[in-house]
């Protein structure tokens, strides 16, 4: 099973703990005194992630076009919203008859990245980017309690709850990927 999600140890290493220094930076994101970990270990994702830290201190397959976690309103749980890159439908695949000589254009590649279309391109042509929408809840067993304000050791806190989430997360969508293809 190839990975979905990872973190990048040796580049952080090399520039000096720069996500537990953007952490320290960005105390002011954190909202403090809830009794489980959901909101902080949120809040430590997107400090972790693009477009917040570039390149991420969590890196993820070039098909994970975004990954956010949230806190669900319904009952304080934990789920991730994940965006794929996906093939057409075989429905799509299938037959041309949609397709009307239009010069239908699906994801486009910039150095093995997929990326969107700019504003000249959807001047022109006509896209068709087909994406998969994962939103799974995850589990808060291992996430660390939430640090009771700032002054506590806020970035190892920060880091164990992205290394619990970047786990989840892998084994939630990295069979989705290798299933893909």
């Amino acid at each position: 099973m190839g990975k979905a999600f990872w973190i990048d140890q040796e580049f952080d290493r090399d520039r000096d703990g720069r996500y537990a220094v953007h952490v320290r930076k960005n105390l002011d994101e954190f909202e403090w005194g809830d009794i489980a970990p959901v909101r902080f270990a949120c809040t430590a994702w997107e400090l972790a992630t693009p477009p917040s830290l570039t390149p991420g201190f969590v890196r993820w397959d070039r098909r994970v076009l975004e990954a956010s976690c949230h806190r669900n309103t319904w009952d304080g749980t934990l789920y991730a919203r994940v965006r794929l890159v996906s093939p057409l439908p075989e429905e799509l695949r299938r037959s041309r008859a949609w397709w009307r000589d239009r010069g239908w254009l699906g994801w486009q590649e910039t150095f093995g990245q997929y990326v969107e279309p700019t504003q000249q391109d959807l001047a022109r042509l006509p896209f068709l980017r087909a994406s998969l929408l994962v939103e799974a809840p995850l589990p808060l067993d291992d996430l660390p309690p939430e640090p009771e304000g700032p002054h506590m050791e806020v970035e190892q806190s920060a880091h164990r709850a992205v290394t619990v989430l970047t786990r989840e997360l892998n084994a939630l969508v990295a069979p989705v990927l290798d299933q893909l293809g």
